[in-house]
C-alpha cells in the first residue's frame, strides 16, 4: 500500500512569497524534533533551497543559423523562471556574447531586460576569420547554477570577402606502435567548383596552442592535398590544420580546418533504469554510442552471460541511443558484443547487478497517466524490518508535483500519477531512504500538448521580387481560447538559407536544453514529430542523459549557501571610500556625473563599511563617468575603489560536436549569394570595405609608447609596443591583443607567456597593479599603448614581479582623456559596461517612388520583427517586401503568452 500526497502547482511567485512568510516557523517546528517525518523534511528544505535558488532560463532565436562576415546577427531573448515558464522579473539584465572557437569573445552585449524580454544584434565586420561560433547568454543570476545552462548556440560565419577558396576534408585514423596517426585528405576548389590544381600549399597543424607538425606540399590535378600527423597526446580533442595556398595571382589566402576527432573510437555506455541494476529484477536497459567527433554513431549487439548464454539483442536509433530489457541473474557477469558501421566488434561490460537496493521504473507511454514501480532487490524483500519507510519525490524546474511514501515496512508498490498533473517538459523522479538519503533517480518528459496554436495567414500564396507580403498572425491557448503574447517573427529565402527540421527551437531550448547538462545531439528533432517512434528516441534521451541541476546532498543540508551572484536588476556603479591608509570612510559623500552631452549628477552616502552603490542607471555603452569622493567634513585626500563585476569565463564548448569541419563548403548557395551582395553594397557605397581583398605586406617598424607610459625602462623600451590603431574593431583590450602578441596567449581574458602558462603575466594600467579581468572592461578606443616586457633585458628592473612577464597599459592623455585614471585626490574616471545600442532591422519600401530599384536586392534574411504583441482577441499582423531573389520563401514566428506557455510556427510562401 503506497500513501499519496499531491503537492499542486502554484504560481512561481506565490510560492516563493508563502514561503517566506510562514517558512521560518516551519524550519523551527521541523528542527525541534528528531523523529520528523522524512518525507516532510525533504519538502521543507527542498521549498527552502528554490527559494534561495530559483531556476531562471534563457532561450534566444536568431534570424538564421549561419552568417557571412557583412551580415547582422540578429536575435530575441526570452527570459523565463519557475516551473511553468512565466516571463521572469528575477533579473533585469541579459549578458550575449560572440565566441569564437578558439574560445576568444570577439563581440560582448549588455541589454535591458523588460518583463522577461529583450532583443538585439551583432555585426559581424569584414575582418572576422571564418569558422565556427557560439552565441552565448545568460543573466548574472544564472552564473550560479553554471555556464553549462546557459543558452549556448553553435553558428557558422563565413568569410565571403577575402575567400576565394573552398575546402573539404575528410580524415583517417590509424595506429602505429602505439600513436594515433591522423591522416587529412582536403580538397580545394573555387566558389564555382573549378580546383585549384598544382598550387602550393604550406600547412601547420595545431593542438591547443602548441604546432605539432609543419611542411610544404602541392595540390594534385585534382585540387587534393594529403596531410600525415601524429597525435602526441593520443586524446580526441579539436586540433586545427592552418594551411596557406598561393594562387595565380600570388595573392595568399589561409584557411583553417577543424579536426573534430583524431581517433576512430567509440564510447559505449550502458544505463540501468534508476541507476541501479537489481538482481531478479526485469530492468530498462539504455545505451548510448560516442563516436571521438562527440557525435552519436549506430550500433548493435547482443548481451551473454559468463556462460556465454544470449538474453537480450539491441539496435541503436539514428542518434546513437536505445533501450532493451533484460533480467540480470545474481552472481552473472554480463558482456556485450557490440558491432560498428564498419563491421569491427569489440567486447564491453555491463554494470554489475547487485543483491540490494531497489528498482526504480517509469512507463510514461499510456496517453493519461504515468505508472511508477518500487521494486526491491531479494536483500531488501527477504529483510524483517518493520520501520523501513521510502518516499518518493517528483519535482520539475523548483517545484514539487507529486509527494508520497510507502507505509511501515512496504517493501514493494506502485503508483499511478496524472499526466495532467506536471507541466511540459522534464520530470525528476527521486527515490528515498529512512535517512532522506536518494536511492534512485530517473528522468522523465511529458508532453501536455498545451502549445500555443499559432495560425498565419497570408495575402497570397505566390508573389513576385520586390512585391509586398502581409501576414495575419492568430494565436489561441490549448482550450482555443484568443492570448495575448509576445512574438519575434524571422523571414529567410530558403533556396539561400537551407532550414534544418531538426533545428533548435523555443521548445527544445526552454524545455529541454536548459534543463540538461552537457551536449544534447540534434535537440529539435524531439519535437519536430509528437509520434510514437519520436517519444520512445526522447525517453531514451532521458535515461541516458543527466539531471544535475541541483545535488540533494546539498539541498537537504541544514546550512543552505547564500549564493556568490546577486541578480541585477539594472545597471549599478559601487564600490569602497577609504583614506589614505585603507580605512573605510563612514558617511562619506560619493558623488557620480557625467558630461558627455548633457550633465548628469548623483550622490549617496557610504555606508558603515565605507561602501557606496549607486543603483537603477540607465546608460549607453562607452559613456565616461566621474566619480569624487568626500567625507562627512568634506576631506578630499581620499582612495576611491570600484568594485569589479569579474567577466564570466569562456570554458571548452559543450556543443563543439556541432562544429562544421567544412562550414563553408556546405552552404554554398548562401556564400555566392552573400558574395554578391557585399560586392552589389561595395558598388552602391551601402557597405564601407575594412580591408583590402588581396593580402597585404606590413613591415615592422619601431613603435613609440605614449610619453606618460610608467614603463620603468622608460617608454618604448619593450619587447613589443602595440600601437592605438592596432586596437580598434573589438571587444575590448583581451580580445584586440590575443594573437597579437608574440609569444602570450589569453586565458579568460588573462595574458600567460606560453614559456609558463601556471602563472598570469603582470599587468600595470597607468602605474598601478591591475588583475586580468580589468581588460574587458578597458574600451579599446582609450588606450594609447601597450609595452609587452618578456626577456630579463626589460623585467629584471621589476624584481620579482617581473618574473612571468609583464604588459604596460598607458591611456590616452591630454584633451582623450583617460579609461581608468586617478587626475586627482578622491577623484577617478572610468567607462564601465553600459547598455548596448539596438538597432532596428531595416527593410526597404518599394512602394515608394524615392527607393532606388537600380540597387539589387539580394539580402538572405528578408524580415525580422522581434516585438509583435497580440491584442485580446489573439491577433497580429506584419508586412514587408520581398527581395529580389526567386524561390521558397520561409516564415518562422516563435513566442510565449502571459501564462509561459510556448508557441512556434513555420509558414512557407513561394516566389517566382
Amino acid at each position: 500500500m503506497f500513501k499519496l500526497k499531491f503537492i499542486y502547482h502554484m504560481n512561481f511567485r506565490k510560492i516563493v512569497a508563502g514561503i517566506l512568510l510562514f517558512g521560518g516557523i516551519i524550519i523551527i517546528s521541523a528542527f525541534s524534533s528528531f523523529d520528523i517525518d522524512p518525507l516532510q523534511h525533504i519538502i521543507i528544505q527542498f521549498n527552502r533551497w528554490m527559494v534561495v535558488h530559483p531556476q531562471e532560463n534563457v532561450y534566444l532565436q536568431l534570424d538564421k543559423s549561419y552568417y557571412a562576415t557583412g551580415n547582422d546577427i540578429w536575435f530575441k531573448a526570452y527570459v523565463t523562471a519557475g516551473s511553468n515558464h512565466q516571463l521572469s522579473g528575477i533579473s533585469g539584465v541579459l549578458n550575449v556574447e560572440l565566441i569564437d572557437d578558439r574560445d576568444s569573445v570577439k563581440q560582448r552585449l549588455k541589454l535591458p531586460i523588460v518583463s522577461g524580454l529583450t532583443w538585439g544584434d551583432f555585426s559581424l565586420p569584414d575582418t572576422l576569420n571564418e569558422g565556427n561560433y557560439r552565441i552565448r547568454a545568460y543573466t548574472n543570476w544564472m552564473r550560479n547554477a553554471g555556464e553549462e545552462y546557459f543558452f549556448d548556440k553553435t553558428i557558422t560565419i563565413s568569410n565571403v570577402i577575402t575567400n576565394q577558396v573552398l575546402t573539404e576534408a575528410s580524415y583517417n585514423y590509424g595506429n602505429q606502435n602505439g600513436t594515433q596517426q591522423v591522416n587529412a585528405h582536403i580538397k580545394y576548389t573555387n566558389v564555382d567548383g573549378t580546383v585549384y590544381a598544382s598550387i602550393p600549399v604550406t600547412y601547420q597543424v595545431q593542438t591547443g596552442n602548441k604546432n605539432i607538425a609543419n611542411g610544404k606540399g602541392q595540390t594534385d590535378t585534382d585540387g587534393n592535398l594529403n596531410i600525415n600527423f601524429i597525435n602526441p597526446s593520443g586524446v580526441n580533442g579539436a586540433e586545427r590544420i592552418i594551411t596557406d595556398i598561393k594562387l595565380a595571382d600570388k595573392s595568399s589566402v589561409k584557411k583553417i580546418l577543424l579536426v573534430k576527432a583524431t581517433s576512430a573510437n567509440v564510447d559505449v555506455q550502458f544505463f540501468p533504469e534508476g541507476g541501479n541494476l537489481v538482481s531478479g529484477n526485469e530492468t530498462k536497459m539504455a545505451f548510448k554510442a560516442v563516436a571521438a567527433n562527440g557525435l552519436g554513431t549506430e550500433i548493435k549487439g547482443v548481451v551473454t552471460d559468463n556462460e556465454n548464454k544470449q538474453v537480450a539483442t539491441f539496435n541503436s536509433n539514428q542518434l546513437a541511443m536505445g533501450v532493451f530489457n533484460f533480467k540480470p541473474e545474481s552472481g552473472k557477469i554480463y558482456k556485450a558484443a557490440i558491432t560498428y558501421v564498419d563491421g569491427s566488434v569489440n567486447i564491453v561490460s555491463l554494470p554489475t547487478a547487485v543483491n540490494t537496493g531497489y528498482s526504480l521504473t517509469v512507463d510514461d507511454t499510456g496517453n493519461d497517466n504515468i505508472e511508477v514501480k518500487i521494486i526491491p532487490g531479494a536483500e531488501v524483500e527477504s529483510s524483517t524490518s518493520t520501520t523501513e519507510v521510502i518516499s518518493l519525490i517528483a519535482q520539475s524546474r523548483g517545484t514539487i508535483y507529486f509527494a508520497g511514501k510507502s507505509q511501515a515496512g512496504s517493501k514493494s508498490f506502485n503508483v499511478v500519477i496524472p499526466k495532467s498533473k506536471f507541466p511540459t517538459g522534464i520530470i525528476q523522479f527521486t527515490l528515498f531512504n529512512s535517512s532522506g538519503e536518494p536511492l534512485n533517480e530517473r528522468l522523465v518528459f511529458i508532453k501536455n500538448h498545451d502549445e500555443l496554436k499559432l495560425n498565419l495567414k497570408a495575402d497570397k500564396q505566390e508573389y513576385t521580387p520586390r512585391q509586398k507580403v502581409k501576414i495575419e498572425l492568430n494565436t489561441k491557448n490549448k482550450n482555443d481560447q484568443p492570448v495575448v503574447g509576445s512574438f519575434s517573427v524571422a523571414v529567410t529565402n530558403e533556396s539561400i538559407v537551407p532550414a534544418d527540421e531538426n533545428e533548435s527551437s523555443i521548445f527544445s531550448g526552454l524545455l529541454l536544453t536548459a534543463d540538461i547538462r552537457g551536449y544534447i545531439e540534434k535537440p529539435g528533432y524531439y519535437f519536430a514529430h509528437d509520434d510514437e517512434k519520436t517519444n520512445a528516441d526522447l525517453d531514451a534521451l532521458m535515461l541516458t542523459q543527466g539531471y544535475h541541476r541541483f545535488e540533494w546532498k546539498q539541498v537537504l543540508e541544514d546550512d543552505i549557501k547564500t549564493v556568490a551572484y546577486s541578480p541585477e536588476k539594472s545597471l549599478q556603479i559601487s564600490g569602497h571610500l577609504k583614506n589614505l591608509f585603507g580605512k573605510p570612510v563612514v558617511n562619506g559623500k560619493v558623488t557620480l556625473f557625467t558630461a558627455n552631452q548633457s550633465i548628469f549628477m548623483i550622490d549617496t552616502l557610504t555606508d558603515s563599511e565605507g561602501r557606496f552603490t549607486f543603483k537603477n542607471l540607465v546608460f549607453k555603452d562607452s559613456i565616461r563617468f566621474l566619480i569624487q569622493g568626500r567625507s562627512a567634513k568634506d576631506h578630499k585626500n581620499l582612495q576611491v575603489e570600484l568594485d569589479n563585476l569579474l567577466q564570466q569565463r569562456v570554458r571548452e564548448n559543450k556543443n563543439a560536436p556541432d562544429w562544421q569541419a567544412n562550414a563553408v563548403d556546405e552552404i554554398s548557395p548562401f556564400l555566392k549569394n552573400s558574395k554578391a551582395a557585399y560586392e552589389s553594397g561595395i558598388r552602391n557605397g551601402t557597405i564601407n570595405r575594412s580591408i583590402a581583398l588581396k593580402e597585404v605586406v606590413i613591415k615592422d617598424k619601431k613603435m613609440q609608447a605614449v610619453k606618460n607610459s610608467s614603463n620603468l625602462n622608460g617608454p618604448g623600451n619593450a619587447d613589443q609596443v602595440i600601437a592605438p590603431d592596432a586596437l580598434q574593431g573589438c571587444a575590448d583590450i583581451a580580445d584586440c591583443l590575443q594573437g597579437r602578441i608574440n609569444g602570450v596567449i589569453f586565458r579568460n581574458d588573462t595574458p600567460f607567456l606560453m614559456r609558463n602558462l601556471s602563472r598570469p603575466m603582470q599587468i600595470i594600467l597607468d602605474g598601478v597593479y591591475v588583475d586580468g579581468v580589468v581588460l574587458s572592461s578597458l574600451n579599446p578606443n582609450d588606450i594609447g599603448s601597450v609595452e609587452v616586457l618578456r626577456s630579463i633585458q626589460y623585467t629584471s628592473i621589476y624584481g620579482g614581479k617581473g618574473g612571468n612577464g609583464l604588459l604596460i597599459i598607458t591611456t590616452k592623455n591630454g584633451n582623450e582623456g583617460y579609461a581608468y585614471q586617478r587626475y586627482a585626490p578622491g577623484v577617478i574616471t572610468f567607462i564601465p559596461k553600459g547598455y548596448s545600442k539596438v538597432r532596428e532591422f531595416y527593410s526597404p519600401k518599394y512602394d515608394d517612388p524615392k527607393t532606388n530599384s537600380k540597387i539589387p536586392d539580394l539580402r538572405s534574411t528578408i524580415y525580422w520583427k522581434p516585438n509583435i504583441i497580440t491584442d485580446k482577441e489573439g491577433n497580429a499582423s506584419f508586412e514587408f517586401f520581398n527581395a529580389d531573389t526567386k524561390g521558397n520563401y520561409r516564415v518562422v514566428v516563435e513566442g510565449i503568452d502571459s501564462d509561459g506557455n510556448l508557441g512556434r510556427q513555420v509558414y512557407r510562401y513561394k516566389i517566382d
